[in-house]
């Protein structure tokens, strides 16, 4: 009998993780599609409830497959083993990915 195949993860996906240390929260992917089937951990942006509107925020909710108004603080960037991921939420549609890249940028001194 063969092992149920997980499910694929994708730049700009919304996953509930286990994050060891932190609990269950939801997290953006943010490592690029071509090597994600390679690594066994992925970088990861944190959700919060709390939203500042900083730029290195980008506003999510409902249409991201969020419970509640969010925020993906980028910030927060940390790297998760993949098994920790548990359940995909949703995906950041094209305008919000593009936030999220200014907000990376920002968050990590680029532009």
């Amino acid at each position: 009998m063969s092992r149920p195949q997980r499910a694929l993860i994708s730049r700009g996906e919304v996953w509930e993780a286990d994050i060891p240390g932190v609990g269950r929260h939801p997290v953006v992917i943010v490592t690029r599609d071509s090597v994600v089937p390679i690594l066994s951990s992925i970088v990861c942006v944190l959700v919060t409830s709390s939203f500042r509107g900083h730029v290195a925020e980008v506003e999510l909710g409902g249409g991201e497959g969020l419970d509640r108004s969010s925020a993906a603080n980028c910030d927060n960037v940390f790297t998760l083993p993949k098994r920790v991921l548990t359940r995909r939420r949703g995906a950041l549609g094209p305008m919000k990915l593009a936030e999220l890249d200014r907000a990376l940028l920002v968050a990590l001194g680029l532009g």
